[in-house]
């Protein structure tokens, strides 16, 4: 995966799907990502993975992971304990 930052794909996560992954409302969602409480990671695939985004999303200790197509259909999900990136981090 590349985090190259000319590739910026436009993907639409439904909130639900952030929701669930992290046991909050839908409703909260969007106001979670304004105020940084959610934070996201975007990866290009290469190579094999062409045409394929690895979008992670953090909240309280715990990370949502979403392969998605060129779409935005979700090819697989995973969740894991985990701590958002340090900025600058690459």
């Amino acid at each position: 995966m590349s985090t190259d930052p000319q590739i910026k794909p436009d993907f639409v996560v439904d909130a639900a799907v952030l929701g669930t992954a992290f046991g909050i409302a839908a409703a909260e969602v969007p106001e979670m990502l304004r105020s940084n409480a959610i934070t996201s990671r975007c990866e290009a695939g290469v190579d094999a993975d062409e045409g394929r985004w690895r979008l992670t999303f953090f909240h309280g200790g715990k990370a949502l992971r979403l392969v998605v197509d060129r779409a935005g259909r979700i090819l697989t999900r995973s969740t894991f304990p985990s701590h958002p990136p340090r900025p600058g981090a690459g």
